[in-house]
């Protein structure tokens, strides 16, 4: 893995965290000029063949800003209030700006149990996905009305990371009001220097991070280089910048100061071994010599390919996948739940909504979400079936 900073349009897909003291002015409300100034740099990349997603700030900001809320700290209740109104003015500032350049927007409200959790990962991921393939841009945004726990604590800064990770970006990046890393908060010690590039993310660097910067934002250095640690160790470089100039990925492509953190591995590589090595399988399909041909081959399980399935498992967990000769062949993420995985068995795909009563995934296992493994562990079968049934 290289640890050289490339060009912006060198990615193929770029995930960008906007700060709340980007967008929402304190006592003017939306910066409606440096918004649609994003929005053209947005435009830019898409032209180049580049996916798009925004983890956009600011609901909070922009709420207490109609709502004309004091300064200072608020109450979870108000956050909450603020957050309610300012998700609807925020999602549609988005909308109307994106659309100058004929682009449409989609609004999903995660927290981060949902990128967390495997059921609902696959789902926000599926939805994400989705978007990307119908040309949208998604702008996620926390959904701070009903997650307590993210408002006293959280930030965006490690939801964008975990947006980049499990959308599979090459590169996260987060604007804010300061340029990048530097030794030591630069506002507090003249002597902090700056760092252009981050090959790894050592305690060092850590014990660099200081506090959240103003009332509007919850983040500060402390939770990007938690970000960071969360995007590299997935594949994913990251770069810190400031977003305060009009057309800030612009000035990032021309050269403006930032920090870029290097990956420690391609996304399909981290990812994959996520699925091979750090989750044991909560079940496994066993397949016909056909399938096994296919998959070998880089091709998805399909229904019509398995021949059994063992365990109690949920649509999200980790299962193995055992070829003709009894081994493990491969691992990936159930795309169904064990007992309609039964139901479907050796079916085509084209008969699951007659047989589970709604249209599922063609897929048993998608390609995407599987690793071969080959590792040689011999099943007994009749063992699994016995102890399955019991």
């Amino acid at each position: 893995m290289t640890k050289t900073r490339k060009p912006l349009e060198k990615y193929r897909r770029i995930v960008i965290k906007i700060g709340s003291a980007l967008l929402v002015d304190r006592k003017t409300g939306l910066k409606t000029t440096w918004l649609n100034a994003m929005c053209a740099d947005i435009a830019a990349l898409r032209a180049k063949g580049i996916d798009v997603l925004v983890v956009s700030s600011g609901a909070i900001a922009l709420g207490r800003s109609v709502l004309d809320l004091p300064a200072g700290a608020l109450k979870l209740e108000e956050s909450q209030a603020a957050a309610a109104i300012g998700q609807i003015a925020l999602a549609r500032a988005w909308s109307e700006s994106l659309s100058t350049d004929g682009i449409v927007a989609g609004q999903i409200l995660l927290t981060l149990g949902d990128t967390e959790e495997r059921r609902r990962y696959l789902n926000a991921r599926a939805t994400i996905n989705q978007l990307l393939k119908l040309g949208a841009v998604p702008i996620i945004n926390e959904n701070d009305t009903v997650a307590t726990t993210e408002i006293r604590y959280g930030d965006n800064d490690r939801l964008a990371a975990r947006v980049a990770t499990m959308t599979g970006a090459d590169l996260l990046v987060l604007l804010s009001d300061i340029d990048g890393l530097y030794t030591a908060p630069p506002h507090l010690d003249p002597d902090a220097r700056f760092l252009d590039t981050i090959a790894e993310i050592t305690p060092a660097i850590e014990a660099m991070a200081g506090g959240a910067a103003s009332e509007l934002s919850r983040g500060g250095m402390r939770t990007k280089i938690d970000a960071g640690k969360i995007a590299t160790g997935a594949g994913c470089a990251m770069i810190i910048a400031s977003g305060k100039p009009d057309h800030p990925l612009s000035a990032i492509e021309n050269g403006a100061r930032s920090s870029w953190f290097a990956p420690s591995g391609s996304p399909v590589t981290a990812r994959k071994t996520w699925i091979a090595g750090q989750l044991l399988p909560a079940g496994s399909l066993a397949v016909d010599a056909g399938a096994e041909t296919a998959l070998r081959s880089g091709k998805s399980l399909l229904p019509a390919g398995v021949r059994h399935v063992t365990g109690s498992f949920s649509r999200g967990d980790t299962i193995a996948i055992i070829g003709t000769e009894g081994r493990e062949i491969a691992r990936g993420l159930a795309g169904y739940d064990a007992d309609e995985a039964r139901q479907i068995t050796g079916r085509k795909s084209a008969e699951i909504a007659a047989i589970l009563g709604y249209a599922g995934r063609a897929a048993m296992v998608h390609r995407d979400d599987m690793v071969m493994t080959a590792t040689g562990l011999r099943r007994d079968m009749d063992t699994e079936r016995d102890t399955a049934d019991a």
